[in-house]
């Protein structure tokens, strides 16, 4: 396989991440509903409902976050950058990649794999509720979605360093 071939499938991983994690919100919304329901109209509220509403939105967030990188939708401040040409823009976006997020996500990962094995080690539950759901799963999910978030910072990477460079536009 080619490197653009391994660049287009990481983008397409980062795709169908995005597109998972949209439809995360509809189970997320049907326990709240049902929590909502169960509360309010039978008086008899659940154990379970407010962990599942966070583990779900935990994981809308971060499975959604390299997606959004593939769209470039992530906050950015834009105060002088707007007012660079597109090559001194591309050549900030490589700097910003090498000394901060490749750095930053390195480090999610590797601590993130850490508190995987202790939480799965202890076979540690939540204290939140009376459910005492197991967390390691959950706690998975982090070094999971930064690994997606690095992967597709690197195919942004690769395009931003090969404007700043005059190979692309």
């Amino acid at each position: 396989m080619k490197f653009n071939g391994i660049l287009h499938v990481i983008s397409m991983i980062s795709e169908w991440s995005g597109k998972i994690a949209a439809f995360i919100i509809i189970p997320n919304i049907l326990a709240l509903v049902y929590e909502v329901v169960a509360r309010y109209v039978f008086n008899k509220p659940t154990i379970w409902s407010f962990e599942v509403t966070y583990f779900l939105y935990a994981g809308h967030f971060m499975l959604g976050a390299a997606y959004t990188l593939k769209y470039h939708r992530h906050i950015r401040v834009d105060v002088f950058y707007s007012r660079f040409s597109p090559r001194s823009q591309a050549m900030i976006d490589s700097i910003g990649y090498l000394v901060l997020f490749f750095p930053a996500i390195l480090i999610l990962i590797y601590g993130g794999i850490g508190l995987v094995q202790e939480s799965l080690l202890m076979n540690e539950r939540s204290a939140i509720t009376a459910w005492k759901p197991i967390l390691w799963p959950f706690k998975a999910m982090l070094p999971f979605a930064f690994l997606l978030l690095g992967l597709q910072g690197i195919v942004d990477f690769i395009g931003r360093f090969n404007v700043a460079i005059g190979r692309a536009k």
